[in-house]
């Protein structure tokens, strides 16, 4: 009896000492990093808890509001787990209107978009383009359509014409992370730009294509040749449903890297390539392709009641939310911010998004005030929250059925499982990590306004959480 209550009283001992041992580690490593030259007129918080208890283990500042940039994800994918599920599809109507006669369809085609933003993406084998194109073209020839009278029209109308949310900035929407949210997407709603350097620094460049060929768009380039070495500094500029992108920046004289931009009006750019391909399998069509938006704005409504010839389920949520966290995918948090609106019986918008979001956590025992969020992705730089409210939620997460999709998602950083999030001269990072006591973590560490270079803030940020392990 004796020897079990010595055994008792040493065990509950030095697990204390153990947990003191860590708090005093990160405390100390903390310490040195607020103190650092990079931070003099900046920012910073960490919360570290004990992420099967929830016990705070370290926190500083953690009722701060700070800017999360893409960590916000981590709260975004994981209340679409909550509310949608893992198995979570959109699905995508191909319909028409009128009548077959003789194979000719006397009516318009009407592809009828859903939210889905894998529609088109290459990262799934089933959405693929040229995929998605045949299986349309098949659908047409199994209903016996050889000839459209009417048009081919993509509607767009889910979403609204609302695509980008409040608070992003013109750098950033003309480039491929700043692609607006529809509820028809397509190839993620970005193009490639192919560009062929000057012979000396200051240059002109010259565009050589695009990928995909893109109709009606003009593209001016005004992006000059930067030395060798100073790699990719393009940027696109333009608005949602524009005709014109105006390049600028750089362009090293020895990269070789084709640039990425936002499409201004994916729909349309689906309803051509559909109408294309129609045309090449033997399925042409006389009118202009088109988009429910344009037709609405010019005075008509668009065509609502279908006869549905084929219907496409996206992949599961799951899938979806393992590349909108490995590869930060702006467009995939967005699309499932304004899904989130719809299936909460809200309109499909950005604020509608954000107050699910809220609402959901606050059930939780979450703040609201504490996440003062205007976007889904964390590309906004006037996004506000606590890393008290982001690890307490990623705490929460970890006894749910879903939990181990959602860890998966994760990218692996510094030799830890968690997501990281930048903008200007903000840097996060959040996730969990184990002790080497075995004491399960789940922390959220932001820095905004440091000053200097990132990456030696990120090497700075990744030693404070290296006295986690």
């Amino acid at each position: 009896m004796k020897f079990h209550l010595l055994y008792i009283f040493f065990f509950a001992s030095t697990s204390g000492l153990f947990s003191q041992s860590l708090t005093q580690k990160i405390t100390k490593a903390y310490a040195v990093f607020e103190q650092d030259a990079q931070l003099r007129y900046g920012l910073s918080s960490l919360t570290v808890l004990n992420s099967k208890t929830g016990e705070v283990l370290f926190s500083k500042n953690a009722d701060m509001g700070l800017a999360p940039a893409s960590t916000l994800k981590t709260i975004t994918s994981a209340t679409a787990y909550q509310i949608l599920g893992k198995e979570f599809r959109w699905e995508t109507a191909l319909g028409y209107t009128g009548s077959i006669t003789n194979g000719v369809l006397r009516g318009d085609l009407i592809l009828k978009g859903s939210g889905d933003p894998t529609l088109g993406s290459n990262r799934y084998s089933q959405s693929k383009p040229d995929v998605l194109l045949a299986k349309w073209v098949n659908a047409l020839k199994t209903a016996g359509i050889k000839k459209i009278d009417g048009r081919v029209i993509v509607d767009d109308s889910l979403f609204g014409t609302q695509t980008v949310p409040l608070g992003w900035i013109w750098q950033d929407i003309g480039n491929y992370y700043g692609a607006g949210a529809t509820s028809a997407s397509w190839r993620e709603n970005e193009f490639g730009l192919v560009f062929k350097a000057g012979n000396e620094p200051g240059d002109k460049t010259q565009l050589i294509r695009t990928e995909p060929a893109i109709a009606n768009l003009t593209i001016i380039n005004e992006v000059t040749t930067g030395k060798a070495g100073s790699g990719d500094n393009v940027y696109a500029y333009s608005s949602p449903y524009s005709d014109i992108v105006y390049l600028r920046g750089t362009y090293g004289l020895d990269l070789q890297k084709t640039i990425k931009a936002s499409i201004p009006d994916p729909a349309l750019v689906l309803a051509s390539e559909l109408q294309g391909y129609l045309q090449m399998s033997g399925i042409p069509s006389q009118n202009k392709a088109s988009t429910a938006r344009q037709i609405n704005a010019q005075g008509q409504k668009s065509p609502q009641a279908l006869k549905i010839i084929s219907l496409y389920q996206s992949p599961s949520l799951s899938q979806v939310v393992y590349w909108l966290n490995q590869k930060s995918l702006n467009l995939y948090a967005e699309n499932l911010l304004k899904t989130l609106a719809l299936n909460q019986g809200k309109d499909a918008g950005f604020e509608e998004g954000v107050q699910v979001i809220k609402e959901y956590w606050a059930s939780k025992g979450i703040d609201h005030n504490s996440l003062n969020v205007l976007d889904g992705s964390g590309l906004s730089p006037e996004n506000r929250i606590t890393t008290k409210t982001m690890a307490k939620i990623l705490q929460l997460v970890k006894s749910e059925p879903w939990f181990g999709s959602f860890y998966e998602s994760l990218p692996l950083y510094n030799n830890m499982k968690m997501k990281s999030g930048s903008i200007r001269n903000v840097l996060c990072y959040t996730g969990y990590e184990e002790s080497k006591q075995g004491t399960p973590l789940v922390f959220t560490f932001i820095t905004n306004n440091y000053n200097g270079s990132t990456s030696d803030i990120k090497q700075k940020m990744f030693k404070v959480l290296d006295s986690l392990k």
